[in-house]
């Protein structure tokens, strides 16, 4: 088994001593072992640990919420956390997607749309009639966008720059098949 020190360990993983030190101090990662000249020794579990902290971190989970999960080791635990953390982005997303809406109607109806927006809902339908789609056809394509991916065709609708009484409507439209 192969043990570093503190240092290395730290170095590997792009990590500063003083964030090792805090690890173990609050149970998320202690070292396997110490070393006679008193240094803090990892190994390879300690290694294997420390990569699913990594990908955890880098999901967002908080590190109490990662502590939880490695040490109860259920997929209950770990589901609850992500499915948690999904709730808490997708909530990020929508305050985002308000502050941009605000932003675009503080810049004036042209003004930030130009620079925010790619295609417009005149572009987008002129390029579904060349491609022989009609009305009835894009309500299709509304209706299966819809029930298949409702958060993703709300974002498609606002990137058109439409409002929302035209989202709302479209969407309605959608579920209802009118």
């Amino acid at each position: 088994m192969r043990t570093e020190t503190i240092t290395a360990f730290a170095k590997r993983f792009g990590l500063s001593r003083a964030t090792l030190l805090y690890y173990d101090r609050i149970g998320l990662l202690k070292p396997s072992g110490v070393s006679a000249a008193g240094y803090r020794l990892y190994g390879d579990r300690e290694a294997d640990r420390m990569e699913r902290i990594d990908t955890y971190r880098k999901a967002g989970l908080p590190l109490r919420a990662i502590r939880d999960i490695l040490d109860n080791e259920g997929p209950d635990t770990l589901e609850a956390a992500l499915r948690q953390r999904l709730a808490a982005l997708n909530g990020e997303l929508e305050r985002v997607r308000a502050q941009q809406r605000l932003v675009v109607r503080l810049l004036g109806r042209d003004g930030g749309r130009s620079r925010c927006r790619g295609i417009d809902v005149k572009q987008w339908v002129a390029m579904l009639e060349e491609a022989g789609v009609d009305e009835a056809g894009r309500l299709r394509w509304h209706q299966a966008f819809e029930r298949d991916a409702p958060a993703a065709h709300q974002e498609f609708l606002e990137s058109l720059g439409l409002d929302k009484p035209q989202i709302d409507d479209i969407r309605h439209r959608s579920r209802t098949g009118s």
